[in-house]
C-alpha cells in the first residue's frame, strides 16, 4: 500500500519495520527525514515529482511511502473493551479516518466493519487518521448480526445511531458498550438496527435533518465516554 505525505512519514516512524521503501523527489529538502531514512537503513531512491504525481492521488509533498497492507484484528479481542465502535457499511475513506482519529482521541481502541459493501483500511484512511490509526484496532467480519449477537452474549448493550431514537443526552449507558454508526446514505441497516438494544439520536435545530456520519459519531462517542 502506497501513502504519503510529510506527517504520515512522521507518524510511521515508531514502526519503522513497517516501511518497506520511500520515494522521494529530487529536491525534497527535509533534512530531518531524510536522516531518519539514512540512519534507519530505509530503502529509498528518488525520482522526477512529475513521475511521483501519477503514483498516488493527491498532494505528496514529494514523499510516497510503500508500507505493508493493514492487518486487521480478530473481533473476538476487542470483547474486554469498555466500548466498541461498529460502522454499518460506512462508504467514505474520509469520514473513516475522521471515526478513527475521534476514537482514539477519546480512548476507543476498537473498530469493527463488515467485509463487503464497506469502506476499508487504505492510503486515504491512514493519511484522514493522522497517525490514529496506528493506535486503533480494526476488525472486519463477514455479519455484523452475528457479532452483534456475540457481543451480547458477552455483557455488552448495543446501541444504534438513528433519527428516530431516544435523545442520548437522556440514557443510562450500559458499564460495556457497542455503538453502531450507520452508513452516509442508508444510515443503520433494517436487520442490524432491529438486533440493537437502544436507538439514539442526536437533537437537531436547524433546518438540515441529518449529520455527516463522522460528526454524529464524535457527538455519541463523547456522549458515551462522559457518561
Amino acid at each position: 500500500m502506497k501513502v504519503f505525505g510529510k506527517n504520515v512519514f512522521n507518524e510511521l516512524k515508531d514502526n519503522v519495520k513497517a516501511i518497506k521503501k520511500v520515494y522521494l523527489a529530487n529536491n525534497f529538502n527535509d533534512k530531518e527525514i531524510i536522516d531518519f531514512i539514512k540512519n534507519n537503513k530505509i530503502s529509498y531512491s528518488t525520482m522526477d515529482i512529475h513521475k511521483m504525481d501519477g503514483m498516488v492521488e493527491g498532494k505528496h509533498q514529494g514523499i510516497i511511502i510503500v508500507v505493508d497492507d493493514y492487518e486487521y484484528v480478530d473481533y473476538k479481542t476487542m470483547l474486554n473493551d469498555n466500548i466498541v465502535v461498529m460502522l454499518d457499511h460506512l462508504e467514505d475513506p474520509h469520514n473513516f479516518g475522521a471515526i478513527i482519529r475521534t476514537c482514539e482521541a477519546a480512548g476507543i481502541k476498537s473498530i469493527i466493519i463488515p467485509k463487503d459493501r464497506s469502506v476499508s483500511v487504505t492510503s486515504t484512511v491512514m493519511r484522514t487518521s493522522s497517525g490514529a490509526l496506528e493506535h486503533v484496532n480494526i476488525a472486519m467480519v463477514n455479519n455484523l448480526v452475528n457479532v452483534i449477537d456475540d457481543f451480547k452474549d458477552n455483557g455488552y448493550f448495543v446501541y444504534a445511531a438513528d433519527m428516530d431514537g431516544e435523545n442520548y443526552k437522556n440514557v443510562s449507558y450500559a458499564d460495556k458498550v457497542l455503538l453502531v454508526i450507520g452508513s452516509e446514505g442508508n444510515g443503520v441497516g433494517r436487520l442490524v438496527k432491529k438486533n440493537c438494544d437502544v436507538i439514539l439520536a442526536i437533537p437537531q435545530y436547524g433546518h438540515v435533518n441529518s449529520l455527516n456520519a463522522s460528526v454524529a459519531a464524535a457527538i455519541l462517542i463523547y456522549g458515551i465516554v462522559n457518561k
